[in-house]
């Protein structure tokens, strides 16, 4: 799977663009300034340099080591710097309860590594971290925009609530959108978002 990523990284633009997600820019103001974000599946590193620019402490991990290489570079050229790890999700060694947000743009696997994934995101948010997530619906099969043709690895917004079973839902949601992300994601898609927070530790 990294060498797929790898064949799709290597060339010399950016294959979803070098511009933040839309959702990730409109769910931004939730974060606290100087706050610490891991980015999941960050690719070239579009949105972990964007939140790098706007003063948060980033660390972005990614299995493909071009896009890895390909978010150090954007972030020199913006002036910005991040952690970088070049790791599978499913073995990575994952923070527990370090950071104060992790975004997770367009990251899907197949049910049961989803929903490992999804554990060690939600078990490496601090009490009161939030999640910030988009992915494509399984409705995305009607579209030509992006995203797997596999509709297990599609999800929808009862999903996520099924999978983070300890954040509160301040957005949960579902439908189209236009999505303009270099030519990776181009026009009509159909998305489930969310924005939740981790609770607080009891006792």
């Amino acid at each position: 799977m990294s060498e797929f990523w790898n064949q799709k990284f290597s060339r010399a633009d950016y294959f979803y663009g070098d511009t933040p997600n839309d959702f990730l820019r409109s769910q931004v103001f939730r974060l606290k300034p100087g706050a610490r974000v891991l980015v999941v599946g960050d690719g070239e590193g579009r949105n972990g340099v964007w939140l790098a620019e706007q003063g948060f402490e980033v660390t972005s991990v990614d299995y493909s080591s071009v896009g890895c290489e390909k978010s150090r570079l954007l972030a020199a050229r913006k002036h910005v710097s991040l952690i970088t790890h070049c790791a599978d999700l499913l073995t990575w060694a994952w923070p527990i309860a370090e950071f104060d947000a992790v975004v997770s743009i367009f990251l899907h696997f197949m049910p049961d590594d989803r929903r490992q994934v999804h554990a060690k995101m939600q078990a490496a948010l601090a009490p009161h971290g939030w999640l910030i997530i988009e992915l494509f619906h399984p409705k995305q099969l009607a579209y030509q925009s992006g995203g797997p043709k596999n509709c297990d690895m599609l999800n929808t917004p009862n999903e996520l609530e099924t999978d983070f079973t300890d954040l509160n839902w301040w957005l949960l949601g579902e439908g189209l959108t236009r999505l303009a992300e270099g030519s990776g994601h181009t026009g009509l898609g159909y998305i489930s978002h969310a924005a939740g927070q981790k609770a607080p530790a009891v006792g």
